[in-house]
């Protein structure tokens, strides 16, 4: 049921709640239908927030949907395919990834061998604030917990290369932020086979050439070393402690204290992990040289010289620092992001040789990004930042519809139409803006 709504509100909710009932397959809500057929996890995360406003019982089913294809070492990969559609019919599809032949691999499912940013205790932790009756609620939560539980022991013990407490990306597919700039150095320090890869069918939006190759590259080399956490640690050739990633861990973890409370497991350890976790992006991935978070490249060392929207990633932190949160919003009101452009926030800096207004994930706006930065401001007490990344997302959809992503400058929709977490975020909004306690 949606919330009292004001004005062209009413139009806006019930065109984004036709978009996910579109999407909706009967097990999952695709991306999008003609560009992403199958169930991201992600995009399952945004999703089940959305749904959780506007069909409460689909929101559950899409986070299970989402879990059937976890691990038995408790990792979540970031794609599930639809067993309905041809095995071709989208690149990268499960003949490249091969999970049939791992054996820690759900049985009869097939699926990525990479990991998301785990958002999806926070949004577990939304659908129960969204709830109309709590004890429903807590009973999902006591269904979902150990996979949640689970997901985080995964990364605690595989995914922290450094040894710092963080988790790495081994690919970017696995950053939310797939053709970021940011990944552009330790990309071009990946050395290619001599024969390019041949997909059946990538989205049009998506990078080709020499980039497209690396990215499959890094997926043959994990694929034949049995996705091993070993093999990650020591010998895969891409490994990353990435702000964004790890700030949606850092929101997971606090989550799960809360999740724990709820259903009557000891929050205690959580706590405990959030601390390790906040403690660390301060230490290995604030850079007081120019004011933000930068990424880490494990295999230099080096902190990565682009700056983008992920940079912005820790105001997910509750306890981050007074100091650091201005200087964040010091730079998110600049010529380089917001000051600059018409429907902020760009995903790359501006003046940044490699921003790109229309490539992917190279400079647009997206709706996702600004989501976690608007709740973020939010728990800062940052009213006016969060109305700026409210008000610039609503004005993009109503302008060019719940697109993919959006030019910075202009607002023009590029990339997929009808794209399900646009669409869903916009309902979290709208139900936030309207029920405040819910935030």
């Amino acid at each position: 049921m949606s919330p009292r709504l004001t004005g062209d509100e009413t139009a806006l909710w019930q065109a984004a709640a036709r978009v996910l009932d579109a999407n909706w397959t009967g097990a999952a809500t695709a991306a999008s239908p003609g560009l992403y057929p199958h169930q991201w996890s992600l995009d399952s995360a945004f999703v089940s927030m959305g749904l959780a406003r506007h069909r409460p019982a689909r929101a559950e089913a899409e986070l299970l949907s989402l879990f059937r294809g976890q691990w038995a070492d408790g990792m979540l990969p970031h794609l599930v395919f639809n067993p309905t559609l041809a095995r071709r019919a989208f690149f990268p599809g499960p003949d490249l990834w091969r999970s049939e032949d791992q054996p820690g691999a759900p049985r009869g499912v097939h699926t990525s061998g990479l990991t998301p940013p785990p958002l999806h205790a926070l949004a577990a932790l939304r659908l129960y604030e969204c709830a109309a009756d709590g004890d429903a609620g807590r009973a999902f939560l006591a269904r979902l917990y150990p996979m949640l539980v689970a997901q985080h022991r995964y990364l605690a013990r595989h995914r922290d290369l450094g040894s710092g407490g963080l988790i790495a990306i081994c690919h970017p597919w696995e950053s939310g932020q797939d053709n970021s700039p940011a990944w552009d150095r330790p990309l071009a320090a990946l050395q290619l086979p001599p024969t390019a890869y041949a997909p059946a069918r990538v989205p049009r939006a998506h990078p080709t050439g020499e980039d497209h190759d690396r990215y499959v590259r890094l997926v043959t080399l994990m694929r034949d070393a049995g996705y091993r956490p070993g093999y990650l640690r020591d010998a895969h050739p891409f490994a990353v402690e990435d702000p964004l990633v790890n700030a949606t861990y850092l929101a997971s973890t606090h989550a799960l204290a809360e999740l724990a409370a709820l259903v009557g497991a000891d929050p205690a350890p959580h706590r405990d992990g959030a601390q390790r976790i906040h403690d660390a992006l301060l230490d290995r991935l604030w850079d007081a040289e120019t004011g933000c978070f930068r990424g880490r490249d494990l295999r230099d060392g080096r902190l990565l010289p682009v700056i983008t929207a992920g940079s912005f990633g820790p105001l997910l932190d509750p306890g981050l620092p007074s100091p650091i949160v201005r200087s964040l919003v010091d730079l998110l009101l600049s010529a380089r992001f917001a000051g600059a452009a018409g429907y902020p926030v760009p995903t790359c800096d501006i003046q940044a040789p490699a921003f790109d207004r229309g490539g992917y994930w190279r400079g647009p706006t997206w709706v996702s990004t600004n989501w976690l930065l608007w709740y973020g401001s939010l728990g800062h007490g940052l009213p006016v930042i969060a109305d700026l990344l409210y008000g610039s997302t609503m004005r993009l959809v109503r302008q060019s519809g719940f697109r993919e992503f959006f030019d910075p400058f202009d607002g023009t929709g590029r990339g997929s139409h009808d794209h399900s977490w646009s669409a869903a975020l916009v309902l979290d909004l709208l139900g936030a803006r309207h029920a405040p306690q819910a935030v």
